[in-house]
């Protein structure tokens, strides 16, 4: 598997040390981004979103291919905008217990399940419905 296939396709699978090398590479990549953005110099808002968007569309193809390595669809990745949501929604309005409940543990287990699901649990052998083995990122091959 090429990097350019690797980064930018929702196609194929790939296995655990290609999938922990995609989430540091997009998580130093936002790092790098917000201590520009807060520290050297601020973007216009825009700008940021526009990065933003272009660091988060290979970190959903990375989780997808891994997801398929698994033998499980690419839906699955809403989870982790489910997390999100439920992590930035205001429950000022409950009992305290479910503003923790619904604002902390419940995102913080999802993201925690799904980064089990994907960077700890051994892929399917063989063939499986989303394509025959898991690939090997070619790192130094762009195309």
């Amino acid at each position: 598997m090429t990097l350019q296939h690797w980064a930018f396709s929702f196609k194929g699978r790939i296995g655990r040390r290609d999938f922990w090398a995609g989430l540091g590479a997009c998580f130093a990549l936002f790092l790098g981004l917000f201590i520009i953005n807060d520290m050297i110099y601020p973007l216009p808002a825009i700008v940021t979103w526009i990065l933003i968007f272009f660091i988060l569309y290979p970190l959903c193809a990375i989780f997808t291919k891994r997801l398929h390595d698994r033998n499980k669809r690419g839906i699955w990745l809403l989870l982790l905008l489910l997390a999100v949501m439920l992590g930035l929604a205001d429950t000022s309005s409950l009992e305290p217990f479910w503003q923790w409940a619904i604002g902390r543990f419940l995102p913080s287990f999802i993201g925690m399940i799904m980064l089990l699901d994907c960077g700890v649990f051994i892929g399917n052998d063989g063939e499986n419905y989303f394509g025959k083995q898991t690939e090997q990122v070619n790192y130094r091959r762009l195309r």
